[in-house]
């Protein structure tokens, strides 16, 4: 085998196994959650949004800069993928930061 065919067949195992690896991190990084809309009550820890993710409720404020999901004139539930963390913990109330969103195709 000359040197440019194992140049080529090397160069397309690395190809291969750097696409393989970026589908398997944006699966692992991205969660199925629902946004079921604004938390209405009054009370010191809430307000925002409420988001179901693996059967837990959490609040979150604000979604990523770069995203034009608009929520005030969004229709709820909205089905989404979200890279997510937890932020702070008030009371019973849990806040995530939505670090990535992808709203689900239907």
């Amino acid at each position: 085998m000359s040197r440019s065919n194992r140049f080529v067949y090397i160069l397309i195992f690395v190809l291969a196994i750097a696409i393989v690896q970026c589908k398997e991190n944006e699966s692992d990084t991205l969660t199925e959650a629902v946004i079921t809309g604004p938390d209405p009550r009054d009370c010191i820890c809430c307000g925002g949004y409420f988001i179901e993710i693996d059967d837990s409720t959490y609040n979150f404020d604000q979604l990523p800069s770069l995203c034009n999901l608009n929520l005030m004139t969004a229709e709820f539930p909205i089905q989404v993928y979200v890279e997510w963390e937890l932020e702070r913990k008030c009371g019973d109330i849990q806040y995530i930061i939505i670090k990535q969103i992808e709203v689900k195709s239907h």
